[in-house]
Parts: structure tokens; sequence; C-alpha cells
């Protein structure tokens, strides 16, 4: 096939790219050429911003066009219109917080969606994401009726994220020692290897599939207590896990703890995705996604921080504080006994 890729030399496009040339898809990249230019080098470039250059990919067909970065619908409006006739298909890489309310399980595509009062806002900000997303959503719907692809993903993990939300846990648990884990431990999490997610987008467009996917995993239920476990396995069994409550992490004001949320959010996690698995979305083995996140790891700069979850030294402070709150609990709770 031959492919235009919005976007292309970040996380998820640049995988997308990999997964692409690997099968021997014919690609062009169009985005500004300011992250990772050097990507890529046997693939046509076309150089330009999507805002204001979108004519440059006029008088040009592709099989399929999949835009890896929209984010304001005014602008997906533009690249929208201008592959019209030029593809067959426009796939769109959007979000499950399209979805307007996560405290229940079972989000499915149809679920209500999110809006917001101002559609012609464009700043993303946590409020806005989803939103926005969901307006995207529409545009290329309308200028691709029963041709264009919507992916809604969840978390995404694997090699080249940005992010480290995943990347935490596995990096965390091969340092040993004791962890802490975030309670419940039964709490069901989602997410998918961006290397699954790239196959599932070139089997919809080889089988000239269409509509909107939620696309999270794994196929089965998995307890974060379960993933931690399997990361645990992977690197050598050297991590112990404390399990503290919400509460205290939320009296904590703890920074962004990965791949968890408070209970009121935890539909999030428990998303159906059984439209995408029949549409042929598969998941590999989660071992593999942490090995190979773990070797992509190392081989970032000596001394890289991860962006998000808990410093060593202020996870060891609150494991602290956990311990000891714990036996006061303790021994008021014999005191009581005692006392009774």
């Amino acid at each position: 096939m031959k492919i235009l890729i919005i976007g292309g030399t970040r996380f998820v496009g640049r995988t997308i790219v990999e997964t692409a040339v690997r099968q021997g898809h014919e690609i062009t990249l169009f985005n500004r050429g300011k992250s990772n230019p050097e990507l890529f080098p046997e693939v046509e470039k076309i150089t330009g911003d999507r805002d204001t250059d979108i004519a440059l990919l006029g008088g040009r067909t592709w099989d399929i066009a999949v835009d890896t970065c929209g984010y304001a619908p005014r602008i997906v409006r533009k690249s929208c219109e201008m592959l019209g006739n030029a593809v067959d298909r426009y796939i769109f890489i959007s979000t499950i917080n399209v979805y307007a309310d996560y405290s229940q399980p079972g989000i499915d595509e149809g679920s209500q969606l999110a809006t917001i009062e101002d559609e012609t806002v464009e700043e993303v900000t946590g409020k806005t994401y989803g939103p926005l997303k969901a307006l995207c959503e529409n545009v290329v719907n309308q200028v691709y009726p029963g041709r264009s692809i919507i992916l809604r993903c969840g978390l995404i993990v694997g090699p080249y994220d940005p992010t480290d939300r995943f990347t935490y846990w596995p990096v965390r648990v091969q340092n040993g020692g004791e962890v802490l884990a975030p309670s419940p431990p039964h709490m069901q999490v989602q997410f998918i290897d961006a290397r699954d997610l790239a196959d599932f987008i070139l089997h919809l467009a080889e089988n000239r599939g269409a509509g909107t996917f939620n696309t999270t995993g794994p196929a089965g239920k998995l307890s974060l207590e379960g993933a931690l476990r399997i990361c645990n396995a992977q690197t050598g069994n050297k991590a112990s896990l404390t399990w503290v409550s919400e509460e205290f992490i939320t009296s904590k004001e703890m920074d962004h703890i990965p791949v968890w949320t408070p209970k009121d959010w935890r539909g999030i996690f428990e998303v159906h995705c059984s439209k995408a698995i029949s549409a042929g979305l598969k998941f590999r083995q989660l071992k593999e996604t942490i090995n190979d996140t773990l070797a992509w790891h190392a081989t970032r700069p000596a001394g890289y921080e991860l962006k998000v979850g808990l410093k060593p030294d202020k996870e060891k402070e609150l494991l602290k504080i956990w311990h000891e709150s714990i036996k006061k609990q303790s021994y008021q709770r014999k005191a009581r006994a005692t006392f009774y």
C-alpha cells in the first residue's frame, strides 16, 4: 500500500512507520521536520505545517492516510478536505478520553461523548483534550462517510513512549527493594503496545475496514497486581510490593501514579474492546512489552529521570509513613480490644 502518515517520527507514529516499512509498504511522511528528523532516510518526506502548508499534499494519491497528531477540529478538517479524493481511507488516532463518564465500567463505542461549550477552542488541556478529539472524529466521519477508521486508544505503551506512564513500573520493579504500589491490587488495568496498534491499523487498511474501535487491551482481564508481578518475574523477582490505600495516596498528594486511577475513574481501565478484537486486533504477551521497554529505556542517556512516578527518596519517605500509620492503627485496635 501507499501510505501517507501525518506525523510519523514520535512514539505511535514512529512505530507505525517502522511496522509499515517492515511489511514492505510505500511511505510518505508529512510533518514539520522538528522531531527526530534523522529517522527514516529511506522514505519520502514532505516538510510542512499541517495548518499552513497542507496544499503541499495536493495532486497526489495514496491508499490510506494515517493522522497521528490531530487535536484541533479546524486543522483536521483542512487535511481531511485536502485528501478527500486522494485517499481511500482516512485513519484517525483518537482516544478513550472522548467519553463523558468514566465512573462505571463497560464503556463501548456507543457510550456518550464529552462535549465542550466553546467548540472553537484549540488549546489542548486536561479538560479540552477529550472533547476536542471527539470533535475531530466528527470532522473525519463527515468528510469520509463509510471510509473512515477511528481508533480510540487507551494508554499506549512500549518502546519510544516519551510519557513514561508505563515505563515507570518495569524500571522501578527492576531496581528491586520495597515498591510502593497503589491499592487495590485487584484493580483492572488496560493498555496497548504501540506495535499491536500499528499491526491493527495496517490490518484494517489492507482489508478496507471502516468504523470506530476502542483499542486498548489485553483481550482478557489484567489486574494491576498481575501486571506488576509479571514485571517482577521478568526482572529477577528483586522487588517486594507494599500496597498503600487510595486514602493514603490522596492524603499525601502524591505525584501522578502511573497506570492507576481513583475509584471514580476506574471505568477508563474497564473499556469494552470486543469490536476491535473481532475485527482483528491482537495483543502480544505482556512480558515481551516489558522486556522491550526495558531494552529501549537502557539506550536513553545516563542519568535520565522518569517523567512520572515517585522519586526514590520520596518513595522511601512515604513507605516509612505508611508503615508507621499501620503500626499505630494496630496499636489502637489492640488498645480498644483490651478496653472492651
